[in-house]
């Protein structure tokens, strides 16, 4: 016999940031990530509203969050 797999029923959407409106993101039964918006569009939307801790103690963070580049001196 096998397990047949429980839905559950009328389960609210999770509320989401405007701009991303519509994402429905699934996991299928070979563990592969289904997304209904392209990965490009949340990588951008990530990185303008996610502080990235690990570069957060670089001295140019604030530099490269604003899109500029800092001098070198040669």
């Amino acid at each position: 016999m096998s397990k047949k797999e429980k839905k559950p029923a009328n389960t609210p959407k999770p509320r989401v940031h405007k701009e991303l409106q519509g994402l429905d993101i699934t996991i299928d039964q070979f563990g592969e990530i289904k997304s209904s918006m392209n990965i490009e569009k949340i990588n951008d939307f990530l990185d303008k509203n996610v502080d990235d801790k690990k570069l957060a103690e670089r001295d140019d963070y604030d530099d490269m969050k604003k899109g500029k580049k800092k001098n070198k001196k040669q």
